[in-house]
């Protein structure tokens, strides 16, 4: 479809309305040579990809090479450093999200074993110096290894050496997407530092308990910006993206440089289409993004123990409990959100909001939370609804020990 305005833009965010709201979760996951560990290799992935078509999956090919897999909803793809990220499919409930990552894992882990791999789910490598990184033949890569440093010190440790979990969220109508939108921004500290899990860094401890959120701030394209924090509605982050510049073209089946060009100028030149839209939009890397649902990037990976945690605490908030969770936050200030985003990487759940500390917020969300997901009333075979998700957090804020705080501990 070609994209002739602004207009056309606001019509696309339009088409993400949905009255039956899913859940779509993506994780992303380290692996390790068992003998050596050292960071796996293309040619090691790639037999573990091929391993994994015996559970259905289908390759997935760029020219020659096998980069990723598909099932049905689902993807495996590759990242820049051979990180594998699980994108799910549309769930409705945190059993199926759970269910679904649960069988992920158990396939990967079998695969590992044959080739003598291990899988970490941690926010940043904890081990690996970054020149010793391999790469994979993906082509989009080396556009991005090229451009990426040019605006932030970082960026190449982002894409070489971080991981972390995405939650993807539909909104019914632009009011409800401007609640949720807001929500999450300003949760945004929040978020870095319930769910921290990377203080580790070339086996030293970085004095931060998100390390990947401090590299995700030195990142090109990355970041909270200050109109994410307004009121945001489909125009304006039409005007954002339109004038957020491209981060490469993809041409006659090749990446190439965009030269400094934006959105706005391929309109100009009649070359804009929902395609290379839908390819812009999933290159801004700021802590929250609109594509046709809502993005939310600030999570660090975590193991099997806190793996459904992050999801069903924001949907037991969003799509349980909005209006409640929306009343909570809305009068925050704005300087404090702000000064928070930059210290919880560091500081955690000591942090500042209106005056009180980011785990007073957390445990009187969590409430939230787990009256939203009883509400939504939706039991597993055991005849357990969603909140039996929630007992990660419960501890962390019970003993006020984060996943990285718990890993310093034991350092």
């Amino acid at each position: 479809m070609k994209i002739n305005s602004k207009e056309d833009v606001i019509k696309y965010f339009n088409s993400g309305c949905k009255n039956n709201l899913s859940i779509g979760v993506e994780n992303e996951k380290f692996l390790f040579e068992i003998k050596s560990n050292s960071r796996a290799n293309y040619d090691q992935i790639k037999n573990i990809l091929i391993y994994l078509k015996k559970f259905g999956w289908e390759e997935v090919y760029e020219d020659k090479n096998i980069i990723g897999l598909n099932k049905n909803s689902q993807s495996i793809t590759l990242e820049p450093g051979n990180q594998i990220e699980l994108a799910g499919g549309l769930c409705k409930n945190i059993h199926d999200v759970c269910s679904e990552s649960y069988t992920f894992q158990k396939q990967l882990d079998e695969a590992c074993e044959k080739y003598g791999l291990k899988t970490m789910s941690v926010g940043h490598d904890p081990i690996t110096d970054i020149k010793d990184v391999p790469n994979n033949p993906k082509k989009r890569y080396d556009v991005m290894t090229e451009e990426m440093p040019k605006s932030g010190e970082l960026s190449l440790e982002m894409m070489y050496q971080t991981c972390g979990t995405q939650i993807n969220l539909d909104y019914t109508s632009e009011s409800d997407f401007k609640k949720k939108f807001k929500i999450i921004s300003f949760l945004t500290p929040l978020t870095i530092a319930l769910f921290s899990n990377s203080p580790i860094k070339k086996n030293t401890p970085t004095g931060l308990l998100s390390y990947r959120s401090k590299v995700w701030q030195s990142t090109s394209r990355g970041g909270l910006p200050d109109i994410f924090l307004e009121d945001m509605d489909f125009e304006k982050y039409a005007d954002f993206s339109l004038n957020f510049n491209l981060l490469f073209l993809f041409e006659n089946n090749r990446y190439n440089s965009a030269n400094g060009k934006n959105f706005q100028d391929l309109i100009n030149e009649q070359k804009a289409n929902s395609e290379n839209l839908q390819l812009h939009l999933s290159t801004i890397f700021t802590e929250l993004r609109l594509k046709k649902y809502i993005e939310l990037r600030s999570i660090d990976a975590c193991e099997w123990d806190c793996h459904c945690a992050s999801p069903a605490f924001f949907t037991g908030l969003l799509y349980g409990a909005l209006d409640e969770t929306y009343d909570l936050i809305k009068n925050w200030n704005k300087l404090d959100i702000k000064q928070a985003y930059t210290t919880s990487y560091k500081d955690g759940l000591n942090v500042m909001i209106n005056e009180k500390n980011l785990l007073f917020w957390s445990k009187e969300l969590l409430k939230i939370s787990k009256k939203g997901l009883e509400k939504r009333s939706y039991l597993n075979h055991k005849k357990n609804n969603e909140t039996v998700y929630l007992k990660n957090i419960e501890n962390i804020l019970l003993n006020n020990l984060t996943k990285a705080q718990q890993t310093l501990k034991d350092f």
